[in-house]
């Protein structure tokens, strides 16, 4: 996967276990050192202070979950932009919140005070813009100030009483968003400093009552989606059917089927047959085993729809995957 070898490069030098943190001036928004931080992989964040109370993060994870515990700001909007892979908060509210590429969220610090964060793709890069109301006693700047932004009721507007708003990938977050993550470095800060005031503005003319929503979902049904993930992915030589698993975990079939796509981003058959290819073709390069072999273990009897199935993900045959880039 493209996106997922770029986290892999750009994280090269990250010890695993690590969340690198870099300043790029002198004080930063959040203080940092009060963060507690528990990932089972590596990340880093980059902080980049823009005016007094608003700063951007450009964040890059490669993990399946890790535990933030800062202090419980109500008066810091955190806005999330998902670049690449999903990330996911179990917030204070007892929702889950799942974004995927392009998606957009708006919460306070204080519904994530003491939360995990999920990537369950294992692997995610996005941006954050923090934004402490209780700092801005003006507009940092004057388009923000002919704007007349009200502070206090961007937030009330977005973190209602469920504390967050996330909304689906759409044209107008596209064009704030595309260029941030690859600006070269010399011009990255004066280049925030104008897309956190265009985006500001955006949030601020938003519709937000009109606008579609991500659904959320309680906590409780996406810890029983995660349990129904391990026994498939753990047992990928099985076809479960959706009855089964929904009469196992006690989940009605529509519920089963609409937060595992939230929290995965695609549906059980897709995410699954992707899956099952993935580990075939690491199978078909470090395996001494037949192509038959292989096919059997994740769950294809047939080998020809096995044969076909990995095309459908890789655009090679199985055997011209593994003369390549396999065994010589």
């Amino acid at each position: 996967m493209k996106e997922y070898d770029l986290i892999c490069q750009s994280l090269k030098n990250v010890p695993d276990g690590k969340m690198v943190i870099k300043r790029y001036g002198e004080e930063s928004l959040i203080s940092y050192e009060d963060f507690r931080f528990c990932t089972d992989g590596k990340g880093r964040i980059e902080i980049y202070p823009l005016y007094a109370g608003i700063e951007l993060t450009i964040n890059t994870y490669l993990a399946s979950s890790f535990k933030i515990k800062h202090e419980p700001l109500n008066s810091v909007m955190q806005i999330n932009h998902c670049r690449f892979g999903r990330i996911g908060w179990d917030m204070q509210s007892a929702a889950s919140v799942y974004l995927g590429a392009g998606d957009l969220s708006v919460h306070t610090l204080d519904s994530c005070a003491d939360s995990e964060m999920n990537i369950p793709l294992g692997f995610y890069q996005g941006a954050s813009v923090y934004i402490d109301t209780a700092a801005l006693s003006s507009p940092p700047t004057d388009i923000l100030r002919d704007a007349a932004i009200a502070w206090e009721s961007l937030s009330d507007k977005f973190c209602d009483s469920q504390g967050s708003t996330a909304m689906p990938s759409d044209k107008a977050v596209e064009r704030i968003f595309s260029g941030i993550y690859d600006i070269p470095d010399k011009v990255r800060l004066p280049y925030f400093k104008l897309k956190a005031q265009e985006l500001l503005l955006f949030l601020d003319t938003l519709d937000a009552e009109h606008t579609k929503k991500l659904d959320r979902y309680v906590s409780s049904q996406v810890e029983t989606i995660k349990k129904i993930h391990k026994q498939l992915t753990d047992e990928p030589q099985r076809r479960y059917t959706i009855e089964e698993l929904a009469k196992q975990y006690l989940m009605n079939t529509t519920s089963l089927k609409s937060v595992f796509k939230s929290v995965y981003g695609m549906p059980i058959a897709t995410y699954m047959k992707e899956y099952r290819m993935k580990l075939a073709s690491e199978m078909l390069l470090h395996d001494d085993k037949s192509i038959a072999e292989i096919s059997a273990l994740v769950g294809y009897k047939n080998q020809s729809k096995f044969t076909s199935a990995f095309y459908d993900v890789f655009r090679i045959l199985p055997t011209a995957y593994q003369k390549q880039y396999g065994r010589k």
